[in-house]
C-alpha cells in the first residue's frame, strides 16, 4: 500500500484550510486517511503551519511520499533537512550531537529570516496605509478648495445681481384708474 503525505482540504469556499494527513495513495483527496499529522492555513501572513515533527519524520523514514505542496511545507519547517541529517547519522557520517547542532543552527537562521520577512510585510502594510491616508487628505483638500471656489462664484453672482438691481432705474408706474361699472 503506497502511502502519501498530502493535504486534505477543509474550510469554506474561498477560505481554504488544510489538514496534513497520511493517506493511501489511491484514496480520494478528502477521503479516508490513516493519520492526521498537522494543519496548514495559507490565508495568514506568513502561512500558519502546525505539524507534529516526530510523526512526520517517522512517516518519511517508513517510506511515505509527500506531494509537491507538502514537500515544500516539510522543507519550510525543516523536517526534510532533519530527516536528511538523521540518515547521515544512520550511515555514520556524523554523530547525533553534530546533527542536532547543525539543525539548531539552521532553525535559528530560518526563524531570523521569517521574522525579517514578517517585519518587512508589516512595514509595507504600514507604508501602504500611510500612503492611502495621505492621498485621502489630498483628495479632501482638493474637494474643499473646489467647494470654496464654487461658493465664491455663487456669492459673486448674488452680489452682482444685487448691484445690478440697485443701479437699474426705477420706473414709476402710472396710477391705474379703476373703471366704474356700467349701469344698464
Amino acid at each position: 500500500m503506497p502511502t502519501k503525505i498530502r493535504l486534505q482540504r477543509r474550510g469554506k469556499r474561498g477560505q481554504p484550510f488544510y489538514h496534513i494527513v497520511i493517506a493511501d495513495g489511491r484514496a480520494p483527496r478528502d477521503g479516508k486517511f490513516i493519520e492526521k499529522i498537522g494543519t496548514y492555513n495559507p490565508l495568514t501572513r506568513p502561512a500558519e503551519i502546525d505539524i507534529d515533527f516526530n510523526l512526520a519524520i517517522n512517516w518519511l523514514n517508513n517510506g511515505a511520499q509527500p506531494t509537491d505542496t507538502v514537500k515544500a511545507i516539510l522543507s519550510y519547517k525543516g523536517i526534510l533537512y532533519k530527516s536528511h541529517l538523521l540518515k547521515g547519522v544512520q550511515k555514520g557520517a556524523m554523530t547525533e550531537e553534530q546533527a542536532e547542532i547543525k539543525f539548531q543552527a539552521w532553525l535559528q537562521d530560518k526563524q531570523a529570516k521569517i521574522a525579517g520577512k514578517k517585519k518587512d510585510y508589516e512595514l509595507s502594510v504600514k507604508d501602504a496605509r500611510k500612503k492611502l491616508h495621505e492621498n485621502e487628505i489630498k483628495l479632501n483638500e482638493a474637494k474643499a478648495q473646489a467647494v470654496a471656489k464654487k461658493r465664491a462664484e455663487i456669492a459673486a453672482a448674488e452680489h452682482a445681481s444685487v448691484v445690478v438691481a440697485e443701479e437699474a432705474p426705477v420706473v414709476a408706474a402710472e396710477p391705474v384708474q379703476a373703471e366704474e361699472p356700467k349701469q344698464e
